[in-house]
């Protein structure tokens, strides 16, 4: 039974799905407004991990996870460069996709933008409106937060000790100084869309609840997102969805740690950040994941040069047995998993089941290739035992999103095939534009895509 630390409860719960066998998981995604860094990385990984063991226990995940495309940083930074904010954006949001790929990142299931769906917004507002928890003042509309009494409950807050806080706009028409904007009045130069309140554009919290309920329905089972967003977003969120719906938004909050950098949190406002793609021109995607990996998704992780150097050190040994294994494959293929090797599945599912411990299960990880190597060297139940131990390693591994782009033990991740195929449809429609990028993304995952008469072939770089 996986047991999860939830935030809204501060205990650690058994997880039991709404829906048996399914799993349905909302994640913050970024704002595109410049390049995602190494902290937008841990969070993508923390939650791929979470996705990839739901996965592995057998559950049908659909992981939804949202772009923000309307932001004042976004105008402001279209309107310095003579684009629209659409555009802008849109570099961004293929970016953020080209970086996720060059980490192994799954894919979500759905990836909504924002201002795809400011009419599903419009009409939750509506609702909230014409229900008293919100109310419109010259083409604004704020959420009444004393009209939702459990508001705080996320975060620990007190209702009457609330300030403004993080992205709060102060505004004397407000009833109360911490009401926040549902819907903000068209401004010159910024992008505007009707609505019953004039024009205008949607405030930030709104978009997720509208997004989460379109793709998951009004209670779903995880909600997932820095720390950072806790609060104001997330309780927001909350507030905004439950006075509508009645019902409980998401059962399990669950929320990763921050990235810091020299004792401060690495944020793009604060302009100390690490970009993505300029870090995996440094460091294996793979030791970058490791290094994360080694550290309890809820803590805090300074950044270190140092660690992720010795993460790829460590990385070396694992490699060293795949290579052994290929070697060795020549010669046949693998026997049944002794009983030696059998008993690194149950401790890596415990170690997983309470609360994804990623570092015990690392420690898992590499006592396995211990043992395999011990038994590589005194050739212990012969080549095909070896090469099974090592199919199982990989197995295990990659559920930790590890060794995902190519190794020498078998086929295609599905993340690779998954992009092929999407490649083949894309081509089909002749959009060979997408068909191209999406070529891009399998070769940052490690495989190149040769076109022949027969179809399309994968082969891993470097053979």
């Amino acid at each position: 039974m996986i047991r999860i630390s939830n935030t809204m409860t501060r205990t650690k719960e058994e997880f039991t799905p709404l829906a048996s066998g399914e799993v349905r998981m909302y994640v913050c995604g970024v704002t595109v407004y410049d390049y995602s860094h190494i902290g937008h990385a841990r969070s993508a990984m923390v939650f791929d991990v979470i996705r990839r063991y739901f996965t592995f226990k057998g559950y049908r995940v659909t992981f939804v996870k949202n772009y923000t495309d309307v932001d004042d940083r976004i105008i402001k930074r279209a309107n310095d460069a003579g684009v629209t904010a659409r555009e802008f954006a849109e570099r961004f949001i293929q970016a953020e996709r080209e970086d996720m790929a060059s980490l192994g990142v799954l894919a979500p299931d759905v990836d909504p933008k924002a201002t795809e769906h400011v009419g599903e917004m419009i009409r939750l507002i509506e609702q909230l409106v014409a229900s008293g928890h919100a109310y419109p003042i010259e083409g604004d509309v704020y959420f009444a937060i004393r009209s939702f009494p459990p508001y705080g409950r996320l975060s620990g807050k007190n209702l009457d000790e609330l300030l403004a806080g993080a992205r709060v706009e102060v505004d004397e028409r407000k009833r109360d100084p911490r009401d926040f904007a549902l819907w903000k009045g068209a401004k010159p130069g910024e992008p505007a869309w009707d609505s019953p309140w004039g024009r205008g554009r949607p405030g930030w919290h709104i978009e997720c609840s509208a997004m989460a309920m379109k793709y998951l329905g009004a209670t779903f089972d995880l909600h997932g997102g820095g720390e950072d967003l806790i609060f104001p977003h997330h309780e927001c969120e909350i507030a905004q969805t439950e006075a509508c719906t009645g019902k409980p938004f998401a059962r399990y909050w669950v929320h990763n740690g921050m990235v810091n950098m020299g004792k401060e949190k690495m944020s793009k406002s604060l302009g100390n950040t690490l970009n993505i793609r300029e870090i995996v021109k440094r460091h294996d995607p793979d030791a970058l994941r490791l290094w994360m990996l080694g550290t309890h998704y809820r803590n805090m992780i300074e950044w270190s040069e140092e660690r992720v150097e010795e993460s790829a050190r460590a990385l070396e040994r694992l490699a060293r047995l795949f290579h052994d294994a290929a070697a060795a494959r020549d010669g046949g293929g693998p026997a049944p998993l002794p009983p030696a090797f059998a008993e690194f599945r149950p401790r890596f599912e415990r170690a997983m089941d309470d609360d994804f411990n990623t570092p015990q299960v690392l420690g898992v990880l590499f006592d396995f290739g211990r043992a395999l190597a011990d038994a590589r060297d005194r050739g212990a139940g012969g080549p095909g035992a070896f090469i099974a131990g090592v199919d199982e390693l990989v197995r295990l591994a990659r559920v930790l999103g590890l060794f995902g782009r190519a190794t020498t033990t078998d086929g295609p991740p599905a993340e690779v095939q998954r992009l092929l195929a999407a490649r083949g449809e894309a081509r089909a429609r002749r959009d060979f534009r997408r068909g191209d990028e999406l070529r891009d993304e399998i070769g940052r995952l490690g495989w190149l895509v040769e076109d022949t008469p027969a179809g399309p072939r994968l082969t891993p770089k470097g053979r």
